[in-house]
């Protein structure tokens, strides 16, 4: 199915590339969160209209993230939790809890933003996490989880 990408996205393509995807993912994802529509005449008409409306809103979101990048360079996050004498946990540190005490700090920040491709943490110490703010904007935030 040939839809035309309303938004930059991960994998596909950019603002107003005609790209060729599954039908279900089409219908059940890209089109109902508003991030394609398929490629009739009538919605590239359409389409071509909102152009430029459509580029101003996603310059004015990757400059927001550029801001909130800039806020976030430098924040050493601490967290305090209950831990053993070893070091280890009674529990986990996940996304939930990071995003929640770096909002805390003033910089607001969702769940879905914060990457761990090792999955939760289950020990003191300090890491470094990557906050991925934007199609183009990431940055790295350094957590410290300490013994309560």
């Amino acid at each position: 199915m040939e839809v035309i990408l309303l938004q930059k996205t991960e994998h596909l393509g950019d603002l107003g590339d005609r790209v060729n995807v599954r039908r279900g993912f089409a219908r059940n994802f890209l089109i109902p969160k508003g991030r394609a529509t398929e490629a009739t005449p009538a919605n590239v008409a359409r389409f071509e209209a909102r152009r430029v409306e459509l580029e101003r809103l996603a310059t004015g979101a990757l400059g927001a993230a550029e801001a909130r990048r800039e806020q976030l360079e430098g924040l050493t996050i601490t967290i305090p939790s209950k831990a053993g004498d070893e070091g280890r946990l009674f529990g986990s540190i996940g996304t939930a809890e990071i995003a929640e005490a770096i909002s805390e700090q003033g910089v607001a920040v969702e769940r879905r933003e914060v990457r761990l491709p090792a999955g939760p943490m289950h020990q003191t110490g300090e890491f470094e996490v990557t906050l991925h703010l934007h199609m183009d904007v990431n940055t790295v935030v350094k957590i410290a989880i300490v013994a309560e």
